[in-house]
């Protein structure tokens, strides 16, 4: 039947989007990518929800040019009142209507911030400029073309109650949706960079690992992007989720999760998940995280359904790169991120596989 259901979806997409890509194409093509490696350490109150972490950063310069700035997003900024993104969501003619003037309604407790407490390259303090949801810095000594430069980040955010993409407590009740969460490093390629103001937009991005460790209250399953590396000490029981679940004695877990060669990190949080996992023959495990109520029934269907629709997408498309895809309830829609869909639950099966 998803063969049936996605198809047509499938031949739309390939029908509206190939013709342009192609037209698309620059004239004189080139072969050089940025790459990015992040190792980040975090730390969520689910009291407070603030965030506390570190980041270190390895950015590989694989352009012809040098480079003396760089410029991180901190997505977060917009869910303020008077933000870029606030204005814009109230005075378009056709706005969108999950956003309007939410924004401008959050109180000092609900809005989304990021703060930079520090931040260094190669050891050294570095001056920088936040506009919102961009900021600009300008480098102790240029990254000269095929070389690196290391930056470590002490960082702070609230996260936001969930009005786009990202936050907390969404409509469904999902505690956590964690994407656009990080200070992000923005892209540079032939056209330079690309440091956009975040209006509820997605972003060109850089491709890179990911090693990143979530610690959480006890009492929560975390999923998302990358392979968790840790599931016996922290005893979620990943290895076998038909076995009885005896976590560690302890108010909080660390989660510790591995992705090689993504374009972003996404992860969700709730203390009521269900997590199930579905082993293809020959193909990545299948995980889905929910919270199991009248209105997710549909989700018990989703296993097999998505099964058939991986194996439909590596015989037309072409084949999965990862040994792991999830698909998980939360956000405010249906979007797509590194090795896992993050989607509401409340809907009916054919809006569910779209």
């Amino acid at each position: 039947m998803v063969k049936l259901l996605l198809r047509p979806a499938l031949l739309l997409l390939c029908t509206v989007f190939l013709p342009s890509i192609l037209m698309a194409q620059p004239d004189t093509p080139y072969h050089w990518q940025q790459e990015v490696d992040y190792t980040m350490d975090v730390h969520l109150d689910v009291d407070t929800h603030i965030l506390e972490g570190t980041q270190n950063l390895i950015y590989h310069n694989n352009s012809p040019d040098e480079l003396d700035v760089v410029y991180y997003h901190l997505y977060f900024n917009a869910f303020q009142p008077g933000s870029m993104m606030d204005v814009r969501s109230q005075t378009l003619v056709d706005p969108d209507s999950r956003v309007r003037d939410r924004i401008s309604r959050l109180s000092e407790d609900e809005i989304g911030y990021q703060k930079i407490h520090d931040l260094r390259q190669n050891g050294r303090s570095v001056r920088t400029e936040i506009d919102q949801t961009v900021m600009k810095v300008y480098l102790n000594e240029p990254i000269a073309p095929g070389d690196s430069a290391e930056f470590d980040m002490e960082f702070e955010a609230q996260v936001p109650k969930q009005i786009r993409r990202t936050g907390r407590d969404n409509r469904e009740g999902i505690d956590y949706s964690m994407a656009q969460w990080y200070p992000r490093l923005a892209q540079y390629d032939r056209e330079g960079w690309h440091p956009d103001p975040y209006v509820a937009r997605e972003f060109h991005g850089v491709f890179g690992d990911f090693d990143v460790k979530i610690t959480i209250d006890s009492s929560y399953t975390v999923g998302g992007t990358g392979y968790l590396q840790n599931p016996q000490e922290i005893g979620h029981g990943y290895e076998d989720p038909d076995e009885p679940v005896n976590r560690p004695d302890g108010d909080e877990l660390t989660w510790h999760f591995h992705a090689l060669d993504v374009i972003d990190f996404m992860w969700a949080a709730d203390d009521e998940y269900t997590h199930k996992i579905r082993e293809m023959d020959d193909g990545p495990d299948l995980h889905f995280l929910y919270v199991e109520r009248s209105q997710t029934r549909n989700w018990d269907l989703l296993p097999r359904l998505t099964e058939e629709a991986v194996e439909w997408l590596n015989d037309y498309i072409g084949e999965y790169p990862y040994e792991q895809f999830s698909v998980i309830q939360g956000g405010d829609g249906g979007m797509e991120y590194p090795m896992s869909t993050l989607v509401t639950g409340h809907r009916g099966l054919f809006s569910l596989l779209n």
